[in-house]
């Protein structure tokens, strides 16, 4: 599996997968009536009011299951140089995987937050736990980046981690009731840009994989 993270294969299915983590989204929202990508998270697409859920809900499985692989190759491609940090990086993945992925594909969440279910407090429980420690791998791949000597892909890597972290913030801050007539109120604009900058350094890494 060590050599598993710099093949070409593993690289056109990581990114045609982060691409898939935002143009699935866009493309089933088109499909349920009311829903709004600005103000509602990429979560309520797999709600049990929702006409999508069953697509939505198997591409979080799939996504889960692909990130846990991604782990474990990060883990094993690095682990000789830096026990550490291959450890820690493999956590950031792989507890995101499991709750963000997974467990929230396994456990709808319901549409309406007044609503509490047990299916909808493992989702949320494990949404927001994957959110936190995916938050912290553009930061440790930074570092490690800068650790092997690859100064452009670490300040790439710990950009993304300052993007990710204010982005969090005001979506974190848009579900409280005195935001709610801020900018801070588009609760799905905030973690889709989020998400997407906790990605930036699989994407990088992809892509140069790919031309390089």
């Amino acid at each position: 599996m060590k050599s598993v993270i710099n093949s070409q294969w593993f690289h056109v299915i990581l990114l045609l997968t982060i691409i898939g983590e935002f143009f699935l989204p866009w493309i089933l929202g088109r499909y349920y009536t009311g829903y709004n990508s600005k103000m509602m998270v990429m979560s309520a697409l797999g709600s049990l009011k929702s006409p999508v859920r069953l697509i939505y809900n198997m591409w979080l499985i799939w996504l889960g299951g692909f990130l846990t692989f991604t782990a474990c190759a990060y883990f094993a491609a690095i682990k000789t140089k830096f026990p550490v940090l291959s450890v820690l990086i493999a956590l950031s993945i792989g507890i995101f995987a499991v709750g963000a992925g997974l467990l929230s594909g396994i456990f709808s969440v319901n549409e309406s937050k007044d609503m509490v279910t047990m299916s909808s407090r493992i989702h949320g429980f494990g949404a927001a736990i994957g959110f936190m420690a995916l938050l912290f791998f553009p930061l440790l791949n930074g570092i490690c980046s800068f650790k092997q000597k690859d100064i452009v892909f670490g300040v790439v890597s710990i950009i993304s981690f300052i993007l990710a972290l204010v982005f969090f913030a005001c979506f974190v801050m848009g579900d409280k009731e005195q935001f709610q007539n801020t900018i801070l109120r588009y609760e799905g604009l905030w973690e889709r840009l989020a998400l997407f900058c906790m990605y930036v350094p699989f994407i990088y890494k992809a892509v140069s994989g790919l031309v390089g």
